[in-house]
C-alpha cells in the first residue's frame, strides 16, 4: 500500500470516521503535552459499595456490585488503572488500522466497512487491554494526572456521603488544592455523617479503600 492509497482509504466514507477521531485525539494530546493539562481519570469504584450496597444520601445512582457486569469489564479492561483517554486512543488506532486494512485487501462495497467498524473495534478493545497490561504497575505508581502518589494516611477531608457499619461512603480531600475523592469505610462501624469531618487511619489490605475515624473539632 503506497502513501496515496493510504490516503485515499483512510478518507473513504466508513474510514473517515475513524480518521477524524485519531485527528482529535491527536490535536488533544497535544494540547495535553503543550498545557500540562491531566488526563481524565475514571474512578469505577466510585459510586459502588464494595460489598454489594451503595449508601445513596445525595441522589447517586444505586448501582448493585452483584449485577454491574458493564463495570467488571471496565475493569477487567484495565480501566481502573489505566487512563481511559490513553486507552482509547490506542484502541482507535488500532480500530483505525484494522478497518482500513481490510478496506484495501477486501473487493466489498464501501459500505460494508461501516458494518466492519464495530468487530473491529471489539477486538481492539482486547489489544489494548493486554498491550496496555505491562503498563499496569507505572500507572498504579503515579495518579492520572502524571504526578506521584499521595500517601493519604492520617489526612483530614469532608465526608461527601455517610457511612456506617459496612457500607462504603466517600471522603473528599484537598490536595495542593485538588479535590480528591476515595472511597471509605468507618474503622470501627460508627454513623459518619456526610458533611462530617474524618481522617484516614489506616488501608484496607487489597487497597480498595480506606479506613476512617470521626475527627472532633474544638
Amino acid at each position: 500500500m503506497s502513501f496515496e492509497e493510504l490516503i485515499e482509504i483512510s478518507f473513504t466514507p466508513a474510514n473517515a470516521i475513524l480518521s477524524i477521531i485519531l485527528i482529535l485525539s491527536v490535536l488533544y494530546w497535544l494540547f495535553t503535552i503543550l498545557t500540562g493539562i491531566g488526563d481524565f481519570d475514571l474512578d469505577l469504584d466510585a459510586d459502588l459499595d464494595l460489598d454489594g450496597d451503595l449508601d445513596n444520601p445525595d441522589g447517586l445512582v444505586e448501582v448493585d456490585a452483584d449485577t454491574s457486569s458493564f463495570i467488571q469489564f471496565l475493569k477487567f479492561l484495565n480501566l481502573d488503572i489505566i487512563p481511559i483517554t490513553f486507552f482509547l486512543t490506542l484502541a482507535f488506532l488500532f480500530t483505525w488500522l484494522i478497518n482500513v486494512n481490510l478496506s484495501f485487501y477486501l473487493p466489498l462495497p464501501n459500505w460494508f466497512f461501516f458494518i466492519t467498524i464495530i468487530p473491529a473495534f471489539i477486538v481492539s478493545l482486547f489489544l489494548t487491554k493486554y498491550i496496555c497490561t505491562p503498563l499496569k504497575p507505572v500507572f498504579k505508581e503515579i495518579n492520572h494526572k502524571g504526578e506521584i502518589a499521595y500517601d493519604y494516611l492520617g489526612r483530614t477531608g469532608t465526608m461527601i456521603t455517610k457511612t456506617e457499619a459496612d457500607k462504603i461512603g466517600m471522603l473528599e480531600l484537598i490536595i495542593n488544592k485538588d479535590p480528591i475523592r476515595l472511597m471509605v469505610k468507618s474503622k470501627d462501624g460508627s454513623l459518619i455523617k456526610q458533611g462530617e469531618k474524618a481522617i484516614i487511619v489506616d488501608e484496607e489490605p487489597q487497597k480498595k479503600f480506606f479506613y476512617i475515624e470521626r475527627t472532633y473539632e474544638i
